[in-house]
């Protein structure tokens, strides 16, 4: 028996399930967990549950449907950020290529610190709205 609970994996609500989730697989190399269709695979993509999983099948993100989703405003206070993902690159030419990538699949810039000598970072919001930060470990 485990001592304390163990994370399983972190789930994002959103309005586009299949569309988060590409998004996601694509930024960070992950396939669909044993049972969940590939796109194209499926006659009708209705999926409203969602799991990415590593290369070793270890679940690292999930996709919830909602029907509604209102996107933080941060870094106004309007609509807080209450959640995150960090993702971290070995250096500054791995952040670029990286932010370019993530851009490329739909995200934009929310905040720019790569001019931060001790952690330059970006910070991201995904198709959704959710907020990720890219910087340098």
């Amino acid at each position: 028996m485990a001592e304390f609970p163990q994370l399983l994996h972190t789930v994002l609500d959103t309005t586009d399930c299949r569309g988060l989730a590409e998004f996601y697989r694509e930024l960070l190399g992950l396939s669909y967990r044993p049972g969940d269709v590939p796109p194209g695979e499926g006659e009708v993509d209705d999926a409203d549950w969602l799991v990415l999983v590593d290369a070793g099948g270890a679940r690292k993100l999930a996709f919830q449907h909602v029907d509604r989703l209102t996107p933080t405003t941060w870094p106004e206070h309007d609509v807080p950020m209450q959640l995150h993902l960090d993702f971290t690159v070995t250096d500054r030419d791995e952040l670029e290529r990286h932010r370019r990538r993530a851009e490329e699949l739909g995200a934009t810039v929310r905040l720019d610190r790569t001019d931060d000598a001790d952690e330059p970072l970006y910070v991201l919001a995904d198709p959704s709205g959710h907020p990720f930060c890219i910087f340098v470990a």
